[in-house]
């Protein structure tokens, strides 16, 4: 079906872009992860996810972890882990559901982006699973499109420190706060870590 559909098409035309706008999808889009693609994302601690259910409601969210978290699989494959989180699950369960997503992914040292847009698959026996502490699914994404964008608004930030809640082989992963307030800590799951008095909480998170 192409890149662009009907309403893409009548903006390229009121702002006479339509010759742009094919010739990034004619030389840039491509539905394989290369090697400079394998580098960018692999190098990447955390990314931007959006789905839809099946009503078309739309969901977007951040996932961050450490460098590498993000594997790519082969030259159309990608997987990631999906960690505790809110229990609402609703970008697993749209994943579920319409399996179509986005992610964008961003350099914001290097002043750098990537989309990748393809068809997910949820396994919570995933063979990578093992390799992921803590993690309880792992998604792939089979690529459609791939590639980067216009990186001219992007925002020069650095790194000061990446969060202690991604888990590590390494050490124990503390608590967030919030699991022991008032509103959430009589409905969590029984054998949520939040539950256990010997375990370090901290307030951010």
């Amino acid at each position: 079906m192409g890149l662009y559909h009907d309403v893409s098409r009548k903006l390229q035309d009121r702002f006479d872009t339509r010759r742009l706008a094919d010739r990034i999808e004619e030389r840039i889009v491509h539905d394989r992860i290369d090697d400079g693609d394998r580098a960018f994302i692999e190098a990447r601690d955390m990314f931007f996810i959006a789905t839809t259910d099946e009503d078309g409601q739309p969901q977007s969210s951040y996932k961050g972890g450490e460098p590498g978290f993000v594997r790519v699989v082969d030259e159309q494959t990608i997987a990631f882990p999906l960690y505790d989180g809110n229990g609402m699950y609703l970008t697993a369960g749209n994943l579920m559901t319409t399996k179509k997503v986005g992610l964008l992914f961003i350099d914001f040292e290097g002043r750098k982006r990537l989309r990748l847009n393809g068809i997910a698959s949820v396994a919570e026996d995933d063979p990578l699973l093992a390799e992921y502490p803590e993690a309880q699914m792992v998604v792939r994404v089979s690529a459609t499109e791939v590639f980067p964008n216009c990186p001219r608004y992007i925002h020069e930030y650095k790194l000061l420190k990446r969060s202690r809640f991604v888990p590590k082989q390494e050490c124990e992963t503390p608590v967030p706060q919030w699991k022991q307030s008032e509103w959430a800590h009589d409905v969590l799951p029984e054998d949520d870590p939040a539950n256990d008095p010997s375990r370090e909480v901290i307030p951010r998170g």
